[in-house]
């Protein structure tokens, strides 16, 4: 996923800089504004925002101020550059809840991991499961949210399992835990499948899992997390089941149920900015698509064409 940082700098030296500093780096991207444009870097709920105080006509601890009382981007990190090194400055600033303040002249190495580290802790923090390492709701919903306010056009892939809990009734949890990391890699796999895509993937918590898809075949991407799904899930099986295709658990009354095994369902909602208004709004068109593809026998995906 590519990670998009905001540098306010009215000269541009300093993106400059760090552009150079990460080139052989294509997961990072470094997008210069001034500093009258903040709103535009809060629009897009960066990963970091970069202010260079030299290069700025504004009142840095004003500018910082703003950041936080935004509420779309009050965890985003923040970093000061500056030749300022007058300690009450300094402090003054990092009150804002800035994370570093870098002084002038710049140490090109130390800005780099600077740099490099802070995203990275952002990332390990965002990331709500443990079990799968991949971002949770708040972040699925910042990134839905900055594409609606960008204007793109994008897909939403709703991802569940089918039959998940006859699974765990019969083979455990700790076994169900390593389909639901099966299913993980497999919807990351081809999500991820373009080079230098914005895509991404998240897990929403159980066997629930939403990937934001630009510009590609949808199709193309759903049927091949449906075969390679199909096929490596009966590794979790034993033979016994995988031969006749179902468990067998028995109910409260003793009786005993036929369930066909783990399938997976995949509803997408190819969203227009200009009809969807919302998180909320392609949700709730998100569960009728998904009741629609549960619906069918075995895997299956369901695409709701935006109208053109």
């Amino acid at each position: 996923m590519i990670q998009d940082i905001y540098v306010i700098d009215d000269k541009k030296e300093l993106s400059a800089t760090l552009k150079n500093l990460f080139k052989d780096m294509t997961e990072y991207r470094f997008i210069n504004v001034k500093a009258e444009e903040l709103d535009i870097a809060l629009r897009s709920i960066p990963a970091l925002i970069i202010l260079d105080e030299d290069n700025t006509n504004v009142n840095i601890v004003e500018i910082c101020q703003k950041i936080r009382k935004d509420d779309d981007n009050n965890i985003t990190p923040v970093a000061v550059v500056s030749s300022n090194t007058d300690k009450a400055h300094r402090i003054e600033v990092l009150k804002t809840s800035v994370q570093y303040y870098i002084k002038k002249p710049i140490d090109e190495q130390y800005l780099y991991y600077t740099v490099k580290n802070m995203i990275e802790l952002l990332y390990t923090n965002r990331k709500v499961s443990p079990l799968t390492g991949l971002p949770g709701n708040v972040q699925i919903q910042a990134e839905m949210k900055k594409r609606l306010l960008n204007n793109d056009i994008f897909a939403i892939l709703y991802v569940d399992l089918d039959n998940f809990k006859a699974y765990n009734d019969v083979y455990g949890f700790s076994n169900g835990d390593e389909i639901i990391k099966f299913t993980a890699r497999v919807i990351s796999k081809y999500a991820h499948n373009i080079e230098n895509s914005d895509n991404f993937v998240g897990h929403i918590g159980g066997d629930d899992f939403v990937a934001i898809i630009s510009k590609t075949d949808y199709d193309k991407i759903c049927q091949e997390i449906i075969i390679e799904f199909d096929t490596g899930v009966e590794k979790y099986y034993n033979q016994k089941d995988i031969a006749r295709g179902y468990v067998e658990i028995e109910n409260r009354k003793g009786i005993l149920e036929q369930f066909p095994m783990t399938t997976i369902s995949v509803a997408v909602v190819e969203v227009d900015p200009l009809i969807f208004k919302s998180p909320l709004e392609i949700g709730e068109v998100g569960a009728q698509v998904k009741h629609r593809a549960k619906s069918i026998m075995g895997s299956a995906y369901v695409i709701n064409r935006r109208k053109k």
